[in-house]
């Protein structure tokens, strides 16, 4: 199983998409400080998953989100995502 995920952190005020095969390794990697993007906070929980069977489809999801560059439209993703569940406190 694959997955394209979104992380979201209060403190940075920042989204960061990606893709992975295991979304729990992959979250706690974020949050410990490595090179790149998300080494600025460490706050970082996932506010949107979708799994799929197949790595070409996560990334194909991934590239898609990544080209938007729009924050409006990544919220509405995630609004859309969790009608009917707990909303992420952003």
């Amino acid at each position: 199983m694959f997955y394209t995920y979104i992380l979201y952190s209060n403190s940075a005020d920042k989204f960061y998409i990606g893709a992975t095969e295991n979304l729990e390794n992959r979250l706690a990697k974020h949050r410990n400080k490595n090179k790149g993007f998300t080494n600025q906070a460490t706050d970082w929980q996932i506010v949107f998953s979708k799994n799929f069977e197949t790595k070409i489809e996560a990334l194909a999801l991934e590239r898609t989100i990544k080209n938007w560059k729009s924050k409006k439209m990544i919220l509405k993703l995630i609004h859309k995502d969790t009608e009917h569940s707990e909303r992420p406190d952003f």
